[in-house]
């Protein structure tokens, strides 16, 4: 899709659509005003009318017979006092799919006064709005659903900044691109997409992002001594891989943010198998994976200044003749023994290893991100996903910076209790201290694995996929968690890093973000 800065008057630009937001108070000012009585009041009638209240993503369309611009959408942007930069995304993906998929190929869209205070950040969430909202999920039918045929949006200048407009698309863009890139990885069945093609669609987007890429085969992991990570693929015959893919945004610099992504790209639950009921939903089990390689993706065609390293583990977890058994001993990189108690945990053993290897790397922080346990399903539902960290700095400016971009995240506790929950009597580590706190207890496994390195653990179990389609993103994979990666990336460029090293300390519960 092409994303542009038009100069020209709205009132006088030929395209598909005119999309013009409005809130609940329904006022209509500035151009839509002077929309409305080129229309002879059309406007005002439907608002009028109640046939939409304001609400956001609701829609009404007016066609404009003898306009150039075709139809004029007015879509709800929700109560004009409440209003910020990411709900354009959604109007924008609203616009797009419903008109594109009414044989509308072109819209324009106008600004709200209301952007102007946070003009680049506007801009950008509309252009990755639109970009997200023609991802097509039925790309194996052979009679696919209606597509979107929308491919131009136009964003009108007006009296706003050229400059932050401009900054706003690029960023947009990059971001708009990587989540499609993120949710077509994700959509892509077990068949075609293995550990070896997750790791060769890695170096693909590395080599187009201008980063450098690496990938660890078996061998090279056993050599590392990656016991953990690699027993996970014993029951498979496909292989393991370790990608990273590296970033140097500041070569000065001796700070590195380490991201890492559990790629699953099937997980049967192993020998300690999963129900028949949805399991073919586990191809979405390489979600963090794949956000980590997307959000690479776009850090490096954004370019801040910081260095970035993306590690993704990626395995399949099947119940084959070698596959490890529950009561199995493991040992870690780190020389960390573990005791399988069920086969079904295995994400948290691929990133284990994976974390480690981050240290080795010499990041200086951490995040990782995983569709780790359904107990974050059921703690938080599909609404959010989980936070838990080791360092109160760290996770504080994280729950910061991701207060508003469109994705929703809740700091959970990481209490000394559930280090308890998962220790062994035969080993240094269980792989799962059972239901209770069971998202909780995913995380204090993993602490056991970076040490005193500041790290924060993202559980998007709930939050990766949507069993339903919504008015602005199709059924499916979300993106999560690509927009919070570079979002955290571009804030610790701009303010530096190094206000949040140091000793790792015990997190606190945080405000909601």
């Amino acid at each position: 899709m092409q994303v542009r800065i038009t100069s020209d008057a709205p009132a006088s630009y030929a395209t598909g659509a005119l999309v013009i937001p409005v809130f609940t108070d329904k006022l209509l000012d500035g151009i839509a005003k002077e929309i409305d009585k080129a229309l002879g009041g059309a406007l005002k009638d439907v608002l009028e009318s109640g046939e939409i209240a304001g609400k956001p993503n609701e829609l009404a369309v007016v066609h404009a017979k003898d306009a150039p611009y075709r139809r004029v959408a007015l879509i709800g942007l929700g109560e004009r006092e409440n209003f910020t930069p990411h709900l354009l995304a959604r109007l924008a993906g609203t616009a797009v799919r419903t008109l594109g998929k009414r044989n509308v190929a072109t819209l324009a869209f106008v600004l709200p006064d209301e952007a102007e205070a946070g003009l680049m950040l506007a801009a950008s969430a509309l252009a990755e709005g639109a970009i997200a909202a023609t991802l097509d999920a039925t790309t194996y039918r052979t009679e696919p659903d209606r597509p979107v045929v929308a491919h131009e949006v136009a964003l009108f200048a007006g009296s706003f900044d050229r400059s932050a407009l401009d900054a706003g698309i690029k960023r947009g863009i990059a971001i708009g691109e990587a989540v499609n890139f993120a949710r077509l990885m994700a959509l892509t069945p077990g068949n075609d997409m293995t550990p070896t093609h997750l790791a060769a669609r890695a170096k693909e987007l590395a080599a187009e992002a201008g980063l450098e890429f690496d990938m660890l085969d078996e061998a090279r992991m056993a050599q590392k001594k990656m016991g953990s990570l690699l027993a996970v693929s014993l029951g498979s015959d496909e292989p393991a891989t370790l990608s990273v893919m590296t970033y140097r945004g500041d070569p000065s610099s001796k700070e590195i943010l380490a991201l890492v992504g559990k790629g699953l790209t099937f997980d049967s639950g192993g020998i300690s198998i999963k129900p028949a009921e949805s399991m073919h939903e586990m191809k979405y089990d390489m979600c963090g994976g794949a956000g980590v390689i997307a959000a690479m993706y776009a850090i490096g065609k954004l370019k801040p200044k910081l260095n970035v390293i993306g590690l993704i583990p990626s395995s399949e977890n099947l119940p084959g003749p070698k596959a490890m058994k529950p009561g199995d001993i493991l040992r870690a990189m780190n020389g960390k023994t573990i005791e399988v108690i069920n086969t079904d945990a295995e994400g948290r053993m691929i990133l284990a290893d994976a974390l480690c290897y981050a240290r080795e790397l010499g990041a200086t922080k951490i995040v990782d991100a995983a569709t780790l346990t359904g107990a974050c399903v059921i703690a938080l539902g599909h609404a959010a996903s989980g936070v838990m960290s080791n360092n109160d700095a760290f996770v504080t400016q994280f729950l910061k910076v991701v207060a508003d971009i469109g994705e929703r995240y809740w700091q959970l506790p990481l209490y000394d209790d559930w280090d308890r929950q998962i220790k062994s009597d035969i080993a240094d580590l269980k792989n799962t201290g059972g239901r209770p706190g069971g998202a909780e207890t995913a995380a204090a496994f993993l602490k056991n694995f970076v040490a005193d390195v500041p790290w924060i653990h993202l559980d998007i179990a709930g939050t990766a996929y949507l069993e339903s389609e919504s008015s602005y993103l199709a059924k499916g994979p979300t993106g999560t968690p690509v927009r919070a990666f570079v979002a955290l990336v571009e804030e610790m460029a701009k303010n530096g890093a190094s206000a949040t090293n140091g000793k790792a300390t015990k997190a606190k519960v945080a405000a909601k973000s």
